[in-house]
């Protein structure tokens, strides 16, 4: 890869299955994958989210791919790459018309993708790439390359554990995450291991504690939620 810090891509496809091999598939090739199952789930992450390309299918129930890039190309200069079982011209065309960097018929080659991706990744001005890459949480705000909370010009002081959990979440912010996922991660890092303690309740434990940073009113969270039966989730603004 040519670039120094790892391009942030965001997959946009309605079949979990697919979703989720692009995304795994992408990850090994060291990129930072987020995933959004349609286009409303998507417009929530760029508003919070900065990326470095969109791949995104064109056939999605409610508002299609062509649609969604129609109207982010009068906000947005991100590169996008679409996808679709429909390779004819006229359908080619009417993608690039619509503001695609490029078109990639179904089925495809998963190398085919990654070099179309690098590509389009390598014509883009390096300066677009490098800004930091900020996300809102009401008055907070996350600066994912540096790892740090701020609240206005003041920074928020994280422990360890907080760090890593923060970082975790903004990878894959819009996103549930499990526990058992959340205490790999944590283990992964050594530092933290000691601080975290073991098993569900200690992420429960750090999860709290974070929370008292994060919210405005930790017992009613609006930013770091609670998926019942599944984990937990970031949601910024």
């Amino acid at each position: 890869m040519p670039y120094q810090a790892d391009p942030h891509l965001l997959i946009i496809d309605d079949d979990e299955r697919i979703r989720m091999l692009l995304k795994s598939f992408l990850q090994r090739h060291g990129f930072l994958v987020t995933a959004a199952r349609d286009a409303a789930h998507a417009r929530a992450l760029l508003a919070g989210l900065e990326f470095s390309l969109i791949v995104m299918d064109v056939m999605m129930p409610g508002e299609d791919g062509l649609s969604l890039t129609r109207d982010l190309r009068k906000s947005i200069a991100t590169p996008i790459l679409l996808l679709t079982a429909r390779g004819e011209t006229r359908e080619r065309i009417e993608g690039f018309e619509a503001g695609a960097d490029d078109y990639l018929a179904k089925p495809f080659e998963p190398k085919e993708l990654l070099l179309r991706i690098n590509a389009i990744l390598r014509r883009v001005p390096q300066e677009t790439e490098t800004g930091p890459k900020f996300l809102s949480l009401g008055p907070l705000k996350y600066d994912q390359d540096r790892g740090e909370l701020w609240h206005g010009e003041a920074p928020v002081k994280l422990t360890a554990t907080e760090v890593q959990l923060m970082k975790i979440f903004a990878a894959h912010a819009g996103e549930v995450v499990s526990r058992a996922a959340l205490i790999e991660e944590l283990g992964r890092e050594r530092s933290t291991v000691a601080e975290a303690g073991g098993g569900d309740r200690a992420v429960d434990v750090q999860i709290t504690r974070l929370r008292r940073k994060l919210e405005a009113d930790p017992r009613e969270p609006r930013y770091l939620q609670t998926v019942r039966g599944l984990g937990y989730m970031l949601a910024p603004d």
